[in-house]
């Protein structure tokens, strides 16, 4: 059989006794993945001295390095960028870290423990052995493993529709993914497709760039960045929300797929108001609905995408004012936001020539990729099934996937704590394997 060989990768941070650096053909355990989620768990199965090896395809913490924007923040506050065994220490909890200082700060985070992590090898195939444990084909050769953990996320495939093709040469498309900054950009206008975060603060660093912008949206709720006095992060930390199961939530697992609340954490932190990008001249459209002769055609919802994000954003203020009722908490009082401005009429077409468009920018999500996994797990849609990570197939776990198990599960907020369930599921099987293997070996 082919193994890992420890010369066969330029980028290797595995300690000289790890899997690959000695050429042994099975490993305890193999996390797919290098980013927060597989480090997390790194972290315990090194502290519990479980012998295990995180390959990357690309490297370690790559996707804050290169998914992200410029300008890019996080949404939630630096004191929730909290992994095992490490937080966030820099002097400013309140504050946002920008894309370069989230990749430090992953990147540290593995440093710190000195993470068993093979860079630049990719998984291309994962099966399930004839007498348990799984076959990860690499691109740096074959591998087995007792249990195998996918941390690589949710989001793999930019989506952009495929009527992309037919919309004139003229005119640029990338994908969110890809966009760096207003000035890299063609000349002319510039649409963004959905008002999700993403599409939301791309749409806003354009603007404040002085960019003529046109947004499409969709359905995404927003929500406000400060009331009462704090962060809204940290009163719903207070009241529990982030910490509700999936399985508890109005709609049970349908909730994976919702979309987050837009706001931001640039300049200090402040909410995203379309409205007022709209009275200022940014143009909005409804919902895309396909494109004939070089046009765009939208649907008119408009006026009920935005009475919607504002429906949200208000609601959980509702709720921040009963916890604060109920638990007598002394904050102050503030009032309730006021719409701006209102469509007056919905545009339905937008000729991308006449209009002056040189770019549109897609920023409607993406599709999961898990054709690699040759495991009966996943429902129709191809998404994975589990409970809290945990498959049905004996041994496979996934970790870092947005709602795993509660809204926090896809961001530094609860990967710990997710992180931490699974670890002492994979050590106790790990043990059990361990003490098996030593039994067989005394008998014979």
């Amino acid at each position: 059989m082919d193994t890992l060989s420890a010369d066969t990768s330029a980028a290797d941070n595995s300690p000289a006794d790890s899997p690959g650096a000695t050429g042994q053909s099975r490993i305890a355990v193999a996390i797919v993945g290098a980013g927060q989620a597989g480090l997390s768990l790194s972290w315990h199965l090194t502290r519990a001295g479980i012998d295990h090896v995180l390959l990357e395809r690309s490297g370690i913490a790559h996707e804050w390095s290169t998914g992200r924007w410029d300008n890019f923040t996080l949404v939630t506050p630096n004191w929730q960028c909290r992994l095992p065994g490490y937080e966030y220490s820099a002097g400013e909890p309140d504050g946002f870290m920008g894309r370069d200082d989230v990749y430090e700060f992953v990147r540290n985070y593995s440093d710190s423990f000195g993470a068993p992590v093979r860079e630049g090898v990719e998984v291309t195939r994962l099966v399930p052995e004839p007498d348990g444990g799984y076959l990860l084909t690499t691109t740096q050769g074959v591998l087995s493993a007792d249990q195998v953990v996918i941390a690589t996320g949710g989001y793999h495939n930019p989506i952009i529709p495929t009527f992309a093709a037919a919309i004139p040469a003229s005119v640029n498309q990338l994908h969110s993914s890809e966009y760096r900054n207003p000035q890299v950009l063609a000349d002319g206008g510039v649409l963004v497709v959905g008002s999700g975060q993403s599409g939301a603060q791309i749409a806003e660093d354009l603007f404040l760039e002085g960019r003529d912008v046109h947004l499409a949206l969709g359905t995404a709720p927003r929500v406000a960045r400060f009331y009462r006095g704090r962060d809204c992060v940290a009163w719903l930390n207070d009241m529990g929300i982030y910490d509700i199961p999936v399985q508890q939530q109005a709609g049970g697992l349908s909730k994976r797929e919702s979309t987050n609340h837009y706001v931001t954490g640039r300049d200090g932190g402040r909410d995203i108001d379309l409205r007022a990008f709209a009275r200022d001249g940014m143009h909005l459209y409804g919902r895309l609905t396909g494109l004939q002769d070089g046009a765009l055609g939208f649907a008119p919802t408009v006026a009920a995408s935005l009475d919607y994000a504002d429906s949200v954003a208000e609601s959980i203020k509702n709720n921040i004012d009963e916890y604060i009722a109920r638990e007598g908490i002394d904050a102050p009082t503030e009032d309730r936001y006021t719409p701006v401005w209102a469509p007056e009429t919905e545009p339905e077409r937008l000729d991308l020539v006449a209009a002056g468009i040189g770019t549109i920018i897609w920023s409607i999500g993406y599709s999961a990729d898990y054709r690699w996994i040759n495991v009966g797990v996943f429902d129709g849609a191809g998404h994975p099934t589990h409970h809290r990570g945990v498959t049905s197939a004996d041994g496979l776990y996934f970790l870092g996937l947005p709602w795993l198990n509660t809204w926090g599960s896809g961001r530094f907020e609860a990967i710990a704590r997710d992180a931490d369930h699974l670890a002492a599921q994979i050590i106790k099987r790990a043990r059990l394997n361990e003490e098996s293997a030593a039994a067989v070996q005394l008998a014979s």
